[in-house]
């Protein structure tokens, strides 16, 4: 090997016993923290309707800034995900939960646009694409599971608007833990995970530009680990001629590190119900979701909103990381308005 890798970031080693207790890595909202947020959301709702106007000082959290510190603070520096339960469904509007969890989010991050549409807050719901589509992206994908991946930001957060009438659950795994034990038995495969590989663009690279980036799956930066993985969009590179060949050591590598992923050792799944949310580091933890049932006649259309964030805790990282790495999606800033199906808690 012309790398020799080192372990990273052993505190953050936990397994599936470690954080067994859900009230762990829950931040339950009190009742003072609720008239809080219903009054940050009429602050936000005086100066606009639209997402995009609000920042973070149009969504005054004083008493709640601390608890969101630390959240925070655990993602980046701790297990690397976070649940926060819950929003009243039934009280509010999609568009006032959206507004809320938005506020939430803008004291834990800054937005990120998630794709070509430039989209800074996204819906994951099935939107009638299959898996064979070359330019389908994730959250377009309704019913089948979704092996463990990563998003294009700092922070990955997602609130639930829709349960599924059955399954769906949201899924992480600890990719910090999977690198540092796979780091004891195959060193040579994660040193090919440094390497940069291709990634298929989706059909959303700039005008002019390749259908396909290279980027590497783990970066080490200042004594810490990150990550971005996403098997499929790597070797979906390989559909384009000019994209460099993966090796058979490189595939191995993907495939062990996504075995691994799904060895429920490494996991945790949370049921989300409507008005919970989920925040997750990227680097950190990989994400996934199991597969499930609509029932759209009968109102049952899974749907979540999707907010990608870079953190201002973390003060430095690679330039491959950081917020505009595809700066051509931050040109038209938009907000995804999928309405969801039927009522939260009916």
């Amino acid at each position: 090997m012309s790398f020799t890798p080192k372990p990273l970031e052993t505190h953050v080693n936990w397994r599936k016993a470690d954080v067994a207790d859900p009230s762990r890595w829950t931040l339950t909202l009190t009742d003072t923290d609720k008239r809080e947020l219903d009054h940050a959301l009429n602050v936000a709702k005086s100066v606009s309707e639209n997402l995009l106007d609000i920042t973070r000082d149009d969504f005054p959290l004083d008493g709640l800034v601390p608890k969101l510190a630390e959240v925070e603070r655990e993602l980046i520096d701790g297990r690397g995900f976070a649940r926060i339960s819950a929003l009243d469904a039934t009280r509010y509007s999609d568009d006032d939960l959206t507004m809320l969890y938005w506020g939430i989010g803008m004291h834990l991050g800054d937005p990120w646009p998630q794709n070509k549409h430039g989209h800074m807050m996204g819906d994951v719901t099935d939107q009638g694409k299959g898996r064979d589509d070359p330019t389908v992206r994730g959250n377009e994908i309704g019913l089948v599971g979704l092996d463990y991946h990563t998003d294009g930001s700092d922070l990955v957060g997602l609130m639930c608007l829709r349960k599924a009438k059955r399954g769906g659950l949201s899924c992480v795994a600890n990719v910090v833990g999977i690198y540092n034990e796979l780091l004891k038995t195959r060193p040579d495969l994660i040193a090919v995970l440094y390497d940069k590989l291709p990634w298929d663009f989706r059909g959303e690279q700039p005008p002019g530009a390749p259908p396909f980036y290279m980027r590497s799956v783990f970066t080490e930066h200042d004594g810490r680990l990150f990550c971005r993985f996403i098997p499929q969009y790597i070797k979906a590179s390989q559909r384009h001629s000019d994209a460099p060949r993966l090796t058979p050591l490189q595939i191995e590598a993907l495939d062990t590190v996504a075995a691994m992923a799904r060895d429920p050792q490494w996991n945790v799944y949370m049921d989300l119900q409507p008005g919970e949310m989920q925040f997750i580091d990227n680097y950190h933890v990989l994400h996934g979701r199991m597969e499930y049932e609509d029932d759209v006649a009968n109102g049952y259309k899974r749907h979540l909103k999707r907010l990608w964030l870079a953190t201002r805790y973390l003060k430095d990282r690679p330039d491959t990381f950081a917020n505009g790495a595809h700066g051509h999606w931050a040109k038209n800033k938009t907000v995804s308005r999928i309405a969801a199906v039927g009522r939260a808690g009916e």
